[in-house]
């Protein structure tokens, strides 16, 4: 008894037990990899749930692999049940999988689905054979076309799935012998439809069935794909198949149940099936009966889970409406067309947009099967399922965020398992970006798992039996085999982040010599911040960085030294590349030396004497009101008006009252002075100077009226509008820029002037790069700029505060002072907000005004009653 299917239909499937049913057969032979026998009895496992898929890969390639997948409506796996459940003997008869593996890999396939997946382009959906001498036919597409159908899943349908009501038929073998027929028809005009292995496989089938033929006569049943139902029943000879097997490539192959998804089983490529709504075939094959109500109470329940307003009276209405479309398109049952219509016309109001939540949890949907322990599995698999019981951590095909607070012990151990399978290349796992926080206490991830995981498990295996040792066998290779600075580097950081310290001595001393010979100034800026996260890692996770130390000065010492001819001679895309190694640098610094930025006292007094003769001597002399003053002065020679020879000596610092205990090694004032020279040195690209004076500014290592001048001296009208433009995109260009602006009127002013003074016929060459600077800004940032702008802004220094008849007017757009009388209105709803005390004064009000600010200023800002 021959039973042509299609794989994964729940026509088919139901068809299959009811012939199975009628038939009673000794023996059930199903279309699959033969190396799968021993596995067939845990599909009787009642920890086995569908779906779930046969995997086979190769030995000496773990990555070499296939799958089968099946479902709880695939006809296969319902046969498969039956026998089991029946006592009666199962059977696989496909070519084997050491076999097909071979062939695949000689074909230059990097991945192919085998057996019940590699016929179905011969079976309605897309099949995963390479590339053909012709185009593979559609059987399915064939017969729709015939029969007057544009579209051969709504065929299938209506002459499968929905030919009666409660989904049987009067003779459960008419089926298969109407759809034999068809595909005699078929081959007899397309022969193997583009799909040359075909007769490979059903010669395999043939002699399969002849040894069965021996043992059970001709009570037997066999469950295979409906295209290969004319092959079976040809009468061929039995040296004819041999001939065809002869000579067959063949590699060792190891084969084990796992888990499947829905999601999976809805891809066209890779390891999918092509079903394109497997949510919904499982739905008509598990329904008892009136299908279309049972959906429709489903979709209410998803619409109502996501606080939508769905009523009986929604569902009811859905189900007259798909009914009504059926009638109207000559269907004999609504198919998911009209179901899918009729929600989206009454529960979702005409909107895809909640209709594409039923396409993804229900028509798709979420199912992801699960295999019992007992089966087999490479001992990697093994451990790391263990691991994920463990630490709670469920593989769910959903994806999720995980929040992780390394300072808890099982936190911690998660994130080192992560950690190790991204070491491995199994990408469960990625980073993401987590809630705002400053610490290295707290990780975000984002997981998902998919089938294929396995295939990766599996080759990850070749290195290790534990995800431990694996990954640690895995990272000194790395290390050996690493050829640049920054690789090196970035596997230091995995290591400490996985937790390998078997891993890190062998990494250190790659890293050693790798940073020893590279004298590429751009490496080592690359290689550099990776070591500062490594070193900053090791105090909430209790590891031993004192190692990456050295390295990481050492590395911060030459980045200091090379940089500043490195900066110079560049075209636009090398400054942009070392604009962002400088930004990488500085934060690098800052982790290295463990200091907060500092910034000026509000007492600061900073005085700037500068002259404009030839040779100018520029001394800045910042003395905070602190226990420890700390005195800066830069030599500056200029020497004509376009070339500047800057010489800065490396012990320059700032005036910002730091101590020397901030930093004990001078690292931030060597780089504080490389500063200084970029932001100096008229040879360097003007993106970099710009940015290396922003820089300063940040850090409070530059005096505002100091930034001024450099900002005047760069948008001269001896610079070239292009130089200006690069200039003003390094200062004010990124996040915090747009904010610079509106709160420093003389700034603003600088670059207004300097705009509105470009001359016509160089505007267009400098308006790429404005236009780059200014629409990162955010909206708000934006619209107040261009509202002071066009109010005004002057080029002419602070506004003034005065009031008297010698004041300086202020500059349009800003306030002369502060405006008492506003700032009296908005004191009581802040005091409010901020919880601070409100106490009446000598006439019962609460005091506000002078006042109210004269008795609270000793108060500290925040402070609560």
């Amino acid at each position: 008894m021959l039973l042509g299917v299609r794989h994964h239909g729940p026509g088919s499937a139901r068809a299959v037990r009811a012939a199975l049913d009628a038939a009673r057969p000794q023996a059930v032979l199903v279309e699959g990899p033969p190396e799968a026998d021993a596995l067939l009895p845990l599909a009787a496992d009642e920890r086995m749930r569908p779906p779930v898929a046969l995997l086979a890969h190769a030995v000496d390639d773990p990555g070499q692999a296939a799958f089968w997948p099946l479902a709880a409506f695939s006809p296969e796996w319902v046969a498969i049940r039956w026998a089991l459940e029946h006592g009666v003997l199962v059977r696989f008869i496909d070519l084997p999988a050491a076999n097909s593996l071979a062939m695949t890999q000689g074909n230059g396939e990097g991945h192919g689905d085998g057996g019940a997946e590699e016929d179905q382009g011969a079976d309605g959906e897309e099949g995963a054979e390479g590339p053909a001498a012709r185009a593979p036919i559609d059987p399915i597409g064939v017969l729709a076309r015939t029969a007057g159908y544009d579209d051969p899943e709504r065929w299938w349908e209506d002459v499968v799935e929905h030919r009666t009501r409660d989904g049987e038929a009067v003779d459960p073998r008419a089926p298969f012998a109407a759809l034999a027929e068809a595909m005699t028809a078929l081959r007899e005009v397309y022969g193997d439809g583009g799909h040359p292995r075909d007769a490979v496989r059903e010669a395999h089938m043939r002699i399969q069935l002849r040894k069965a033929g021996k043992e059970f006569g001709d009570d037997i049943a066999v469950v295979c794909g409906a295209w290969h139902v004319p092959a079976l029943g040809a009468r061929t000879t039995l040296t004819a198949d041999r001939a065809l097997l002869k000579g067959l490539p063949k590699v060792k192959a190891e084969l084990t149940w796992v888990p499947w998804s829905h999601r999976r089983l809805a891809r066209h490529s890779g390891y999918g099936a092509g079903i394109d709504s497997p949510g919904w075939y499982g739905h008509l094959f598990d329904a008892p009966d009136r299908p279309i109500e049972r959906w429709m109470t489903k979709v209410a329940g998803l619409m109502r889970d996501e606080d939508r307003f769905v009523s009986s009276a929604h569902v009811i209405e859905a189900v007259r409406l798909a009914e009504t479309l059926a009638a109207m398109r000559g269907r004999p049952l609504a198919g998911l067309g009209e179901t899918t219509d009729a929600i989206r016309a009454v529960m979702c109001e005409g909107s895809d947009v909640p209709l594409a939540l039923v396409q993804d949890r229900l028509i798709v949907g979420e199912a992801l099967g699960e295999v019992p322990d007992t089966a087999p599995a490479v001992p990697l698999q093994r451990d790391l399922t263990r691991q994920q019981r463990t630490l709670r951590l469920r593989p769910e095909t959903q994806e999720r965020e995980l929040e992780l607070d390394l300072r808890k012990d099982n936190d911690a151990a998660r994130s080192r398992l992560l950690h190790r399978l991204r070491v491995l290349a199994v990408g469960w796992g990625e980073p993401a970006a987590g809630r705002a926080s400053t610490g290295t206490f707290r990780e975000s991830w984002r997981l998902r798992w998919e089938p294929e995981l396995y295939v990766q498990v599996a080759e990850a295996g070749t290195w290790g039996t534990t995800v431990l040792s694996a990954a640690t066998a895995k990272a000194g290779a790395q290390a050996a085999s690493a050829t640049s600075l920054a690789e090196v580097t970035a596997l230091a950081e995995q290591c400490l982040l996985a937790g390998l310290p078997d891993a890190l001595p062998v990494v250190m001393r790659a890293l050693a010599d790798r940073a020893a010979l590279d004298s590429d100034v751009g490496r080592l800026a690359d290689a550099l911040p990776a070591l500062a996260r490594t070193l900053r890692y090791g105090d909430v996770r209790s590891t031993d960085t004192a190692a990456l130390a050295g390295v990481a000065a050492g590395l911060a010492e030459r980045i200091c030294v090379g940089l500043p001819p490195a900066c110079t001679g560049l075209d636009a895309d090398g400054a942009a590349e070392l604009r962002g190694r400088v930004d990488a640098v500085h934060t690098a610094i800052g982790l290295l030396t463990g200091a907060a930025p500092a910034k000026p006292g509000p007492d600061t007094d900073t005085s700037t004497d500068t002259s404009t003769d030839a040779d100018t001597e520029t001394s800045t002399n910042t003395n905070a009101d602190t226990s420890t003053n700390t005195n800066a002065n830069a030599d500056t020679s200029t020497h004509g008006n376009a070339n500047a020879d800057t010489d800065t000596d490396a012990g320059t610092g700032t005036g910002t009252g730091t101590n020397a205990d901030t930093d004990p090694d001078g690292l931030r004032g060597r780089w504080t002075a490389v500063l200084h020279k970029l932001a100096a040195r008229d040879t360097v690209a003007g993106v970099i100077r710009g940015r290396a004076t922003r820089l300063l500014l940040d850090e409070g290592r530059l005096a505002e009226d100091d930034a001024a001048r450099l900002m005047g001296l760069a948008l001269s009208p001896g610079t070239p509008p292009a130089d200006a433009a690069e200039w003003i995109e390094g200062f004010v260009g990124g996040a915090g820029g747009g904010m610079l602006l509106v709160h420093d009127e003389r700034l603003l002013g600088l670059v207004d002037a300097w705009l509105t003074g470009v001359p016509a016929d160089r505007f267009a060459d400098v308006l790429p790069l404005l236009r780059r600077t200014f629409s990162a800004y955010e909206a708000g940032v934006r619209r107040t700029l261009g509202e002071l702008v066009r109010r005004g802004p002057s080029a002419g220094g602070p506004a003034a505060t005065g009031t008297g008849a010698g004041a300086a007017a202020p500059a349009p757009g800003f306030g002369p002072g502060l405006d008492e009388a506003r700032a009296d209105a908005v004191e009581p709803v802040l005091r409010l907000l901020l919880g601070l005390h409100n106490d009446p004064g000598p006439d019962g009000d609460a005091r506000s005004g002078q006042a109210g600010r004269a008795a609270n200023v000793e108060e500290p800002l925040g402070a609560t009653g």
